[in-house]
């Protein structure tokens, strides 16, 4: 503005390209291409999307490098759909342009379309690349129905037979594939075949060890580690974090990547509190949280949800409640952590009041946890026909086909009420088989009323399911039998467990001290 009046500048191309450069002559694909990868390479890659706009106008037809340089620029945009567009467009994409697409939907999330595309490939003239292969073992990371549990073992057959030369990407995500699956023992063969172990391979190893408890083949493959890094320290501290018998070392190795001025992150930091709900120890806790407070994650969900958790589990409800009140920001696993928090520690209809809260109210949708601590909620509180509102409002209301725990959960809320024929047909009702879980809280709410018979049945289901799993059933029906004075039943389940082979777990006993739990048996020397 000057002397009243508004001076309006030139418009210009954004990054001082010319005319030409921004919209070159259709019969250039040199200028053409040159410009589209300007854009790709830029922190503003839509700007870009305008050439696209302005070759459909003019009815050019790209040929292959530039439709997979529009794919490219598209998907560094966020505009999925139109990257597809172009994708479904060529004649013949190329591995490439498939790559793209795949990576692209990949990244999003999507993942069935990742997996169509997949197939549309292996349908193709066109021969998957090692980096194909090392998006498919990807996606065998993923939580989807779809992908087989066998897939990387396919994929490793299919780079054997294929001439796809095996790199360290390759190697990497087939160790990461196998051992996120389960099976350590492949990973393991081919984490040795690897001349250089990267940092990323190794801690792939270890978390797979870890879910396995091979935590002492864990710990050699962290030894023989060079260049550590704060990841593979939270692989460690995550894996010891999940047991009693080695939270502690969590402890040590959360303080030791300090020492080495490794920082933590939010992922060290949920561990860490995961080990002091482990350990119910809440002044640990305490300590961590005043630390997570001088950080910039302080306000973090993830790490407000975990502390409401570790409060709950050490029973000190209030702090967690004050955790959730002064949390910024709250997602359904915050609430999920709220809710379970009361139910476990004798305030059911708290917890029910919050589960309606953040549906009515704030319209969180529950997931299949938060639905399973209302349930419990209901059980502990006698609150049956609400219990029923609840499992019926799964599907219902958010198409959430309830899970086998979701079926035990209502068979020990009608148990507990004494409803125990309703229970029955409830269980024979199922859609699907029980599994031992449904039986075992029928059997429990039999022992709880005394019925001699339907506890037979309850406990004869679990016995076809598995006849030496669960020795707990053993150990209930007999009970059942000895408080109604059937001692006849009694030597004949002892019987049984002799004649399978079934031994009673030995009883333990906990005291907390000043580093948390710590367990005994009858006869230990402390």
């Amino acid at each position: 503005m000057k002397n009243g009046k508004l001076r309006i500048r030139p418009l210009t191309f954004p990054f001082t390209l010319s005319l030409n450069q921004v919209f070159p002559p259709k019969d250039d694909s040199i200028s053409l291409s040159s410009a589209l990868q300007h854009y790709i390479a830029s922190d503003s890659p839509s700007q870009g999307q305008k050439i696209h706009t302005h070759l459909l106008k003019i009815g050019f037809i790209p040929n292959t490098n530039i439709s997979i340089k529009l794919i490219i620029l598209h998907i560094k945009s966020g505009c999925l759909s139109f990257a597809r567009q172009v994708f479904d467009q060529m004649s013949k994409p190329t591995v490439s342009a498939y790559n793209y697409m795949i990576t692209g939907y990949l990244k999003q999330g999507h993942i069935e379309e990742s997996l169509n595309l997949i197939h549309k490939l292996v349908f193709s003239n066109e021969k998957p690349d090692g980096f194909t292969f090392s998006m498919i073992l990807k996606l065998s990371t993923t939580s989807s129905n779809r992908i087989p549990s066998d897939i990387g073992k396919q994929v490793h057959t299919q780079i054997l037979k294929s001439n796809v030369e095996p790199d360290d990407v390759l190697f990497t995500a087939l160790v990461d594939s196998y051992a996120k699956n389960g099976k350590v023992g492949y990973a393991r063969t081919v984490f040795d075949m690897m001349l250089e172990k990267n940092v990323v391979c190794s801690t792939a190893m270890i978390s797979g060890y870890m879910k396995q408890g091979c935590v002492r083949n864990a710990e050699d493959i962290f030894e023989k580690t060079f260049d550590k890094d704060t990841v593979v320290f939270n692989a460690m501290i995550e894996g010891y974090s999940k047991l009693l018998e080695t939270a502690k070392r969590s402890f040590e190795f959360y303080i030791d990547m300090q020492r080495l001025n490794f920082h933590p992150t939010i992922s060290t930091f949920v561990s860490v509190i995961g080990a002091c709900s482990v350990l119910s120890a809440f002044e640990l806790g305490q300590q961590v949280q005043t630390q997570i407070m001088k950080t910039m994650f302080f306000t973090d969900v993830k790490l407000g949800s975990a502390l409401i958790d570790m409060y709950s589990k050490c029973g000190r409800i209030e702090d967690a409640r004050g955790i959730f009140n002064h949390m910024p920001e709250k997602n359904v696993f915050s609430w999920t952590s709220m809710i379970d928090g009361y139910g476990k520690n004798g305030n059911p209809h708290k917890a029910l009041e919050l589960f309606n809260k953040m549906q009515r109210e704030l319209r969180i949708k529950p997931n299949y946890v938060t639905f399973l601590s209302a349930l419990s909620a209901c059980g502990h509180a006698g609150l049956v026909a609400k219990g029923w509102e609840i499992f019926e409002s799964m599907e219902r209301n958010y198409s959430l086909k309830p899970r086998m725990e979701h079926y035990a959960c209502m068979v020990d809320l009608l148990g507990r009420a004494g409803s125990l024929h309703q229970a029955l047909e409830f269980i024979l009702g199922m859609t699907e088989k029980p599994g031992s879980d449904v039986w075992g809280a029928l059997l429990g709410a039999c022992r709880l009323h005394g019925d001699v018979q339907m506890a037979g049945v309850a406990a004869n289901e679990i016995f076809k399911l598995s006849s030496d799993g669960r020795p707990g059933a053993y150990v209930a029906l007999s009970n059942t039998f000895a408080a109604a004075g059937k001692w006849e039943g009694v030597s004949e389940v002892r019987e049984l467990m002799k004649e399978r082979g079934v031994s009673k777990d030995t009883g333990r006993s906990w005291v907390g001290t000043n580093s948390g739990l710590c367990g005994f048996h009858v006869g230990q020397k402390m």
